[in-house]
């Protein structure tokens, strides 16, 4: 394996064979490298230009894995401008960085030169020249390299090799051309903050331990509340794990605003509870309810039309039924943004049933809640004002580097009643402070990971303007990829009209199926077409876009969009790929 300063550092290839082909990339690299880090991009630089570029202070002799590291030296005078010394990572361990006594020098040097390596591979992830993933299967990676773990420490030189490695072989979720996932890109003012919340490495529990971060908190589920369209942001909120744990808190809290006393006496004490949510819904209210000891069973799922739209004629009928039998409805999750379709449930038609029948109104608004920023495109989430909770992710539509998943909820109290246990240990009630800014005891967790002040960072450096220009762009784009493929031949829409979200879903049909009468043999061969298509995108490393079967329909592609790297250039190279890798099916 190579060493950090043998060919790691060169830029402009995947291979690491240096940047002489595209030196205006690697020029870029060098200006974002001295915005970032300083000294330490002008010896990047070096590397990259070679001698006559290189500072005085490198001496144009000394080899690349030296001049990697130089660091700051160890005098008391800071800034100083003493020369600097070379740190030799294979005779230092983790043992000599602080708070090692005499730590800082190797501490500062080994930093910088992780950060060079995370510069370099954010720059990596938005050249098109570079892969999207170097794809290997788990075998080849687990004998190619060791893995595991052993008795005595490594070199620092090991370590840095390792985050060499492990960006080596990840996959470059920020690439233009990454639509795997409904999370996608890398904003560089979120990833400032995640570096600046792993760096304060405290817990959201207390405001003793974490005064601005639970303020920030404060301020950012009140200003999500009023966009929701609550009255004055009023209600309460925390910031959970993903999306399921939010959607798992509500259905906590609507069976304790129902039946308190299951707090204390748990589900024996209390009837038999149904929750309803449609057929294209998340899997994460039935691994919910199966937590919870409600039970998958005790989850029905309601019909949808042909747009994965949930049906409320059928969600009355089946709340009457579990009536008739003597089962007590406690919840209606309804879907703001659907996994596959993207689809919106009709909200207002929901909570007209759920008040009708007094029932808690959840809209899981993980993927779709984003659209809420948008004055073109919030008009798909009408009704979400009347829900008694909301699930919204920022860390999808949004673009907040994961995790960043917030529960809203209506009534203020009722989280903190449904969760407490009065921990004296830990939330002392003679604090000297205000204690309803200690939030540790109306969440599931004790240690909660600050994930508020990337969401709150961006905020304040792109406003909500910036956040609807984000959203509206990528619904652009994928109503232009619709309206590519509609009328194109060899592709197929799995619903008709122009879709709701940038979920785009279609079929790819090879030459050798245009003639095929539509018939059980035809959706056999079709349904092995995306998954061939996908392995040959993963193993060339060129894209990455899903697949899967729904219902009767076999695989087809689920195109979304979050990322706003991406281009109109860039959904026409899906396209265009899709074809080639296709072709011989």
């Amino acid at each position: 394996m190579a060493s950090p300063g043998s060919g790691f550092w060169s830029f402009g290839s995947e291979d690491g064979s240096g940047d002489s082909e595209n030196p205006g990339t690697a020029r870029a690299w060098c200006q974002v490298a001295q915005k970032f880090t300083g000294g330490i991009g002008n010896k990047l630089c070096a590397l990259l230009y070679g001698d006559a570029e290189k500072p005085a202070e490198s001496g144009g002799s000394q080899p690349p894995r030296a001049a990697a590291r130089k660091a700051a030296c160890a005098c008391d005078q800071k800034p100083c401008s003493c020369s600097k010394v070379d740190v030799n990572y294979a005779f230092l361990h983790a043992t000599d960085l602080l708070p090692a006594c005499d730590g800082e020098r190797p501490t500062l040097a080994f930093l910088q030169d992780v950060m060079n390596i995370l510069l370099q591979y954010v720059v990596k992830s938005f050249d098109r020249s570079t892969k999207v993933i170097d794809f290997h299967y788990p075998n080849e990676l687990l004998q190619e390299y060791n893995w595991e773990l052993a008795d005595q420490p490594q070199n620092l030189e090991e370590i840095l090799m390792h985050c060499q490695t492990t960006l080596k072989y990840a996959i470059k979720t920020g690439h233009p051309r990454y639509f795997n996932q409904l999370s996608t890109g890398l904003d560089m003012v979120g990833l400032a903050a995640d570096w600046l919340t792993s760096t304060a490495n405290t817990n959201m529990f207390t405001y003793e331990i974490a005064p601005v971060f639970v303020l920030l908190e404060y301020v950012t589920l009140k200003k999500m509340r009023e966009i929701i369209g609550w009255p004055g942001g009023s209600g309460d909120g925390i910031f959970s794990p993903g999306g399921a744990i939010s959607n798992m808190y509500a259905m906590m809290i609507a069976r304790f605003k129902m039946f308190p006393e299951v707090k204390e006496k748990g589900m024996a004490a209390v009837p038999r509870l149904i929750a309803f949510t449609s057929e294209h819904s998340h899997f994460s209210l039935k691994k919910g309810a199966a937590a919870l000891g409600i039970g998958t069973d005790s989850v029905i799922l309601i019909k949808c039309d042909e747009r994965g739209k949930m049906i409320p004629s059928d969600l009355e009928r089946r709340i009457l039924e579990a009536k008739q039998k003597g089962f007590v409805p406690f919840l209606v999750s309804a879907t703001a943004g659907t996994t596959v379709y993207g689809a919106f449930d009709p909200l207002l038609a929901v909570a007209d049933i759920c008040k009708k029948y007094k029932i808690w109104m959840h809209v899981d608004a993980a993927w779709g809640g984003g659209l809420l920023m948008s004055r073109k495109h919030k008009w798909k989430l009408s009704g979400v004002e009347r829900a008694n909770s909301v699930t919204w992710n920022p860390h999808k539509m949004m673009g907040v580097p994961l995790q960043c998943s917030a529960l809203l909820v209506r009534e203020e109290g009722l989280m903190q009643n449904c969760n407490q246990m009065h921990a004296s240990y830990l939330f002392q009630q003679d604090k000297h402070y205000d204690l309803s800014y200690d939030t540790g005891d109306k969440a599931l967790q004790c240690g909660r990971h600050v994930d508020v002040f990337k969401l709150w960072l961006m905020w304040r450096a792109k406003g909500t303007t910036g956040f609807e220009a984000h959203v509206d762009k990528c619904l652009e784009l994928a109503e232009y990829l619709y309206n590519i493929i509609k009328n194109r031949e060899g592709y197929e829409m799995v619903f008709d009209g122009k879709p709701q979200h940038t979920n785009v879903c279609f079929w790819y049909i090879p030459p050798s199926l245009r003639t095929l009468e539509d018939n059980e043999e035809r959706m056999s061969r079709l349904s092995k077409v995306a998954p061939v298509i996908k392995a040959r995108m993963m193993e060339y490393g060129t894209t990455m876009v899903s697949y899967q079967p729904l219902g009767d329909k076999v695989n087809f592609f689920r195109m979304v969009i979050s990322n706003p790297a991406a281009t109109h250039q860039d959904i026409d190279f899906l396209i265009e790929e899709i074809e080639r890798l296709g072709q011989d099916l």
